[in-house]
Order: structure tokens, then C-alpha cells, then sequence
């Protein structure tokens, strides 16, 4: 429990910042394999950028905990996270079946993450689940659209 706020950061920020890049990548390079890849990157690079910052912030506090292990758990939880949405895009060949199935393993993300906080600190369920979906999911529809609007505006065909 010591470093559960660790991987907290490292699974939410891969849910939300992912969740909406990859849903933006989606509408705007429509390329299974090409998302996947730069899905992949993205959350590969924002991983080691989450690690180094909670490295660099637990280094800070001067807690208990020992910044190395905390900066590895948040970084893992941020890779396992990001293997795990990009998953659908490396098995199905139409683009928003793959969006579907990665909105579908964030919902799951989000659900078995909160059952077990919500068992482990005696907190609801439902209040976190709802809230951290709504966060993690709104931003993807937010994105979506985004991604729409670059490539109309940017008139880019792939």
C-alpha cells in the first residue's frame, strides 16, 4: 500500500492522456498499425517522463518512501497501461473496432483499479469509478473530435 499513490499516477495519466491520443489518432491517421506505433511511442516517452517526475518528486519530500521504487511503479503501471490500450490495435484491421475495444480495456483499467482501491482504503466504488471514467473517457471524446478537426482543417489524407 506504501506505493499505491505511485502506480495511481502512473495508470490514471496513461488512461487519460492515452485514452485521448489514441482516440485522436484514430480519426486523424486511420491506420491500425500506424496508431499502434505512435501510440506506443507517445506512451513509452510520456512513461519515462512520468517515472523521472515522480522520481524527482518523491526525491523532494523527503518521505518514507524510496523515490527510485516509486518512479518504477509509476512508470510500470504507466507501461502496462499503455500495452494495453494499444492492444486492440495491433489485432483488428478496422480502425474504430479497435477505438471500441481500447474505450472498452480503459472502462476495464478503471474498473479493476477502483474495485481494488475501493476494497483496499474501505472508500465507494462507484464515486471513483464514475469520476475517473468520466475524466479518462471525456478527454477521449475530446480528442476525437480534435483529431477530426486537424485532419479536415489540415486536409490531411492517409
Amino acid at each position: 500500500m506504501r506505493y499505491v499513490g505511485s502506480m495511481v499516477l502512473g495508470l490514471n495519466d496513461a488512461l487519460v492522456e492515452l485514452t485521448g491520443a489514441l482516440a485522436g489518432f484514430t480519426l486523424a491517421l486511420q491506420n491500425t498499425r500506424l496508431i499502434a506505433m505512435v501510440g506506443f511511442i507517445t506512451g513509452i516517452a510520456a512513461s519515462l517522463s512520468m517515472g523521472a517526475s515522480e522520481y524527482l518528486s518523491t526525491k523532494s519530500e523527503e518521505g518514507p518512501q524510496n523515490p527510485l521504487k516509486a518512479s518504477l511503479y509509476t512508470g510500470s503501471a504507466y507501461v502496462l497501461t499503455v500495452l494495453f490500450l494499444i492492444f486492440p490495435y495491433l489485432v483488428f484491421a478496422n480502425y474504430y473496432v479497435c477505438l471500441a475495444f481500447m474505450l472498452a480495456n480503459a472502462v476495464i483499467v478503471i474498473f479493476i483499479f477502483n474495485f481494488y482501491i475501493s476494497v483496499a482504503k474501505d472508500t465507494s466504488f462507484s464515486k471513483r469509478f464514475f469520476e475517473m471514467a468520466g475524466i479518462s473517457l471525456g478527454i477521449a471524446a475530446l480528442t476525437f473530435v480534435i483529431g477530426f478537426v486537424v485532419r479536415m482543417t489540415w486536409k490531411i489524407d492517409m
